[in-house]
């Protein structure tokens, strides 16, 4: 996948050996450790960028998401679940990102 986000492709060239080393613990997390399927995964992700305010990663895992079959009724449910946790403000930082992404 082409990175979205040129700090990312930046930060790849500037330190090759962390990126592989961290995209080595990702892949190993993310493929290996458990049952949930690609999409499951993907959505959660999803909430957990979205609840903690990291833009970036959450217009990335919005998009990969997107890839592993999730629909935007899907993802905005995801996004809606936030509002009881985290907060209505935190929501709205987060719908904001997928809404542009429309």
């Amino acid at each position: 996948m082409k990175d979205i986000h040129e700090i990312f492709t930046i930060f790849k060239e500037e330190f090759p050996a962390i990126n592989e080393v961290h995209e080595a613990l990702g892949r190993e997390i993310h493929e290996k450790s458990g049952p949930l399927s690609e999409k499951n995964r993907w959505l959660i992700k999803v909430a957990i960028s979205g609840a903690s305010g990291h833009k970036i990663a959450l217009e990335t895992h919005v998009m990969r998401a997107r890839e592993a079959g999730a629909t935007d009724e899907e993802i905005l449910h995801t996004l809606l679940l936030l509002i009881q946790t985290t907060g209505f403000p935190t929501f709205m930082e987060a719908y904001s990102v997928f809404k542009k992404m429309l």
